[in-house]
């Protein structure tokens, strides 16, 4: 504990003067982390094959080791997520509103830093660059916990970016890295809540149960993905088939994949053989229930849980329903309020799916794969809240703001 102390101190402190800090300033130090990153993209690489090799030895699924590997490509996206931050607006000091009472007083709301936050986060070496970005442009100081699995890739970028942001003048504290993976120093983190402001999970369902049932901190939830697509009766196959497979297939382990899969009864006994043969090209493994299995015999048959899971693999659950209604319950009886699509050419339908389905993204002829910070314009993201207080959806720059009032008088007193 006295390790964690340490570091929240540090990271109060940083926050203080983070506080301070101009746009001019925090754009400096963007720019300097960014431009440390490809300077180091060799050394990063030698750290993170250290990560993969570990995790081909452990047995690690495909899917997951795609999350954890760096390349070329991906550090550079690191850096391009931290130069896009640079070109954003500063949210920090605006004044959201300005109203004068009958006495006089001007009373004003504006953004400010939330200070300390904290992250803790599996696999996925990205979120290091992508958080500290985000905490930084804003003003907050970051104290990250990454999973074991990526220890040498999270330990190589924090090094190098609290380099960068020395040799420019600003507080390295301004991220800090929980080296200590065990169990027990994560719920110690969780009860650090007299130096950590908000603490943010990203991971699978197990981590953030374990974050929710344990803090002492404020807790933003963030997204696991059983991500729906439904094909409404007045769908365009082509245009479903493309969705379908960009939303399952482009990227497995991520949360905003196709998970679940529903389609009309109406167009089943067309659609199903088209997409069938579409994603077993791909190697995606049906789970279906009868309806399906009456028309498509080699699918598998869906259990109970097949519908709720967010599988990160190579596995698609399906269901068969005769109206649109049906298909809205099921999507929010089984989803995890994360992001669902529907597939049509009938207005009324799409206004209907919108306005009914609960998630943070609901899309009409789109890919869930767009529900991303980057995609929507944010730059990074520190993670898809699928909470409904304070942030809902990607959190981008605003969403790591909290706001302050500010009163102007001339002597009242009440």
């Amino acid at each position: 504990m006295k390790y964690l102390n340490e570091l929240g101190a540090r990271s109060k402190t940083a926050a203080t003067v983070l506080n301070t800090l101009g746009v001019t300033r925090k754009n400096e130090g963007l720019k300097a982390a960014a431009e440390a990153l490809l300077a180091n993209e060799a050394k990063l690489l030698t750290a993170n094959e250290q990560d993969i090799a570990k995790a081909v030895e452990n047995g690690m699924a495909e899917s997951l080791i795609d999350r954890l590997r760096l390349n070329h490509d991906r550090i550079k996206g690191m850096a391009k997520g931290l130069l896009d931050l640079v070109d954003l607006n500063d949210p920090v000091g605006e004044v959201i509103s300005m109203n004068t009472r009958p006495n006089g007083l001007v009373i004003g709301q504006k953004r400010v830093p939330i200070g300390v936050i904290g992250i803790i986060y599996e696999s996925r070496p990205n979120v290091t660059a992508d958080a500290f970005g985000l905490c930084f442009k804003t003003g907050n100081a970051v104290i990250l916990r990454g999973g074991s699995d990526a220890l040498h890739s999270n330990t190589a970028i924090v090094a190098v970016i609290r380099k960068a942001l020395k040799q420019v003048g600003l507080t390295e504290d301004a991220l800090q890295l929980i080296e200590d993976t065990s169990r027990e120093t994560a719920k110690e983190m969780m009860q650090l809540n007299q130096y950590i402001d908000l603490l943010i999970p990203r991971g699978g369902a197990g981590l953030i149960r374990t974050v929710i049932e344990n803090s002492t901190i404020p807790v933003i939830e963030t997204g696991t993905g059983n991500c729906h697509v439904y094909v409404d009766e007045a769908a365009d196959f082509e245009m479903a088939l493309n969705i379908i497979d960009n939303a399952k297939t482009q990227r497995l382990g991520v949360c905003n994949a196709c998970e679940s899969l529903v389609v009309h009864s109406k167009i089943a006994e067309e659609f199903l053989p088209l997409i069938y043969e579409r994603l077993t090209e791909k190697q995606i493994i049906f789970r279906a229930d009868e309806r399906a299995l009456a028309i498509c015999d080699k699918m598998e048959p869906a259990k109970e849980e097949d519908y709720g899971k967010e599988y990160l693999d190579r596995f698609i659950s399906l269901k068969i329903v005769d109206t649109i209604e049906e298909a809205i319950a099921h999507i929010n009886y089984y989803n995890t309020k994360h992001s669902e699509s529907i597939i049509t050419k009938d207005y009324d339908h799409a206004m209907k799916f919108l306005n009914e389905i609960d998630a943070a993204a609901v899309y009409v002829n789109a890919s869930t794969r767009f529900t991303d910070g980057g995609e929507f314009g944010f730059g990074a993201e520190i993670g898809i809240s699928t909470q409904k207080l304070h942030a809902r959806g990607p959190m981008g720059l605003t969403a790591l703001t909290s706001t302050k009032y500010i009163i102007f008088g001339n002597g009242q007193i009440r």
